[in-house]
């Protein structure tokens, strides 16, 4: 039986693709995180001079609007404002999400550390 062996310039081709994907990959990591940096300095710099209490729901939903529409208009500046890659809204989106998640981990850690420190337990508890 004869032994078959695949072409070195097969193995080699699948390389360069492996790493243009990473390469690829890499690069929209980079934009993502980017374009929600950009996103978050302008939110805050649009929400930092709001009194709290006197804006309504809409106002927030347009200032977050507005907010996402400069960030991608910032990372777009060569192209045509009215085409944006949905790819870079749902990085958005998912960058937003994460955000949130990680924000919302760091209010449970510390409201479950004050809440445990107010727990009576045989230590903390003078016995008469």
């Amino acid at each position: 039986m004869e032994d078959r062996f695949y072409p070195d310039e097969m193995f080699d081709a699948v390389e360069v693709a492996n790493k243009e994907l990473q390469k690829e990959e890499w690069e929209r990591k980079v934009r993502s995180d980017r374009i929600l940096q950009r996103y978050n300095s302008y939110h805050n710099l649009e929400t930092s001079g709001l009194p709290w209490g006197i804006i309504t729901p809409e106002q927030q939903q347009m200032i977050a609007f507005r907010s996402m529409i400069d960030a991608l208009k910032c990372e777009h500046l060569n192209q045509e404002y009215t085409y944006i890659a949905i790819d870079d809204i749902e990085d958005l989106i998912e960058g937003l999400y994460q955000q949130s998640i990680s924000f919302l981990d760091r209010v449970k850690k510390s409201r479950y550390k004050s809440l445990s420190a107010n727990v009576e337990t045989p230590e903390n508890t003078e016995n008469d």
